[in-house]
């Protein structure tokens, strides 16, 4: 891929679907597995064909989006080619990818940010199509968009919320356009026409204007798609990537030191070595942040982000924010709880 391809992050959505977390952090930087979400959409790119010829657009929130995001990726990716854009006013998809298009020209990937999926990038070296779409098939796709083939396997059209089930290919949030100046053209047109829903001017309504100035457009089929946009969601993902799909764990952790403290750990878990623990059970699928402080406590199927600090506390499906403090009553009742970040309860 001789020209520089351009991967543009969406992510300025307000992430209501995740509070309280998000009360205090835009939603990529919610934790899961060991990571932010936002680090393990990044990982997704290690495939790409040419990744030294690669640069970001990430189009960011106002308030936190804008304050939080480009000092991270400045922390924990210095070498990264990135440009940060802010999208104020919420119009949807394809007006996010409007702001940016300063920096767009040639090929470009779209991926929006609570889309995590198994795929390999390195076809796009010999990709001919004008575009590309990722879709996997699901049994009931009615609450998602999916991709009407033609009989040569080239999409005709993009339908929202399909009323049959007959059609399941699933748009998953990923496409692939192998010029961002004919998909800006078709941008500038859907608001000029005004083709919007519930005032938001969707992208798949952009790539159906492509189609319709006859560009081919395929499908990507993958099998393995995970979600970061709710709470649940993220606790199944957390679960998923424990069991080996993506996360590796950090070097270093002493477990020995664990069991000199009276800690059963059941695998898979995530746990950072910096974690202080004793007399608790840890697991299965449970992901312990950096610096938490956890006494006296069952964690299982749960997320506790950095600095947590837990006592007498039995946890299951609990999404626990950072620097949060819960002290249970010790009788071995299991709770689940959704606790924002610097909270703190007592049960």
């Amino acid at each position: 891929m001789a020209e520089t391809l351009k991967i543009v992050i969406p992510m300025a959505g307000w992430g209501t679907r995740m509070r309280p977390h998000t009360w205090s952090k835009p939603k990529p930087l919610v934790s899961v597995a060991g990571k932010t979400s936002l680090e393990h959409l990044l990982d997704m790119f290690e495939t790409l064909p040419d990744p030294e010829n690669t640069e970001y657009v990430f189009i960011l929130g106002p308030y936190l989006g804008e304050l939080q995001i480009p000092p991270f990726i400045e922390e924990h990716y210095p070498n990264l080619k990135a440009h940060f854009v802010v999208q104020h006013e919420m119009k949807g998809q394809s007006h996010a990818l409007s702001l940016a298009r300063e920096y767009l020209r040639g090929p470009m990937i779209v991926c929006f940010s609570d889309t995590l999926m198994e795929t390999d990038f390195s076809f796009l070296a010999n990709e001919t199509s004008d575009g590309v779409a990722w879709v996997m098939p699901v049994p009931d796709p009615r609450r998602f968009g999916v991709a009407e083939l033609n009989p040569e396997g080239w999409v005709t059209r993009f339908i929202e919320k399909p009323q049959s089930i007959d059609n399941n290919l699933v748009v998953v949030g990923c496409y692939y356009f192998k010029s961002a100046e004919t998909l800006l053209a078709a941008i500038d047109e859907q608001m000029e026409r005004g083709i919007m829903l519930k005032g938001e001017y969707f992208l798949t309504d952009t790539i159906t204007l492509m189609i319709e100035h006859e560009a081919k457009v395929r499908v990507n089929q993958i099998s393995t798609w995970l979600d970061t946009g709710t709470i649940e969601a993220t606790l199944d993902t957390n679960k998923t990537l424990l069991e080996g799909l993506k996360v590796k764990k950090l070097e270093g952790s002493n477990l020995q030191t664990f069991r000199l403290a009276n800690v059963n750990i059941i695998e898979p878990s995530f746990i950072h070595p910096s974690a202080e623990i004793s007399n608790s059970t840890i697991g299965p699928h449970a992901s312990i942040g950096e610096n938490c402080k956890i006494e006296n406590c069952q964690i299982a199927e749960s997320i506790l982000e950095a600095d947590c600090e837990i006592k007498d506390a039995a946890l299951s499906r609990s999404l626990i924010g950072r620097r949060a403090k819960v002290k249970g009553r010790g009788d071995g009742h299991v709770m689940q709880l959704n606790i924002g970040d610097a909270s703190s309860a007592s049960l």
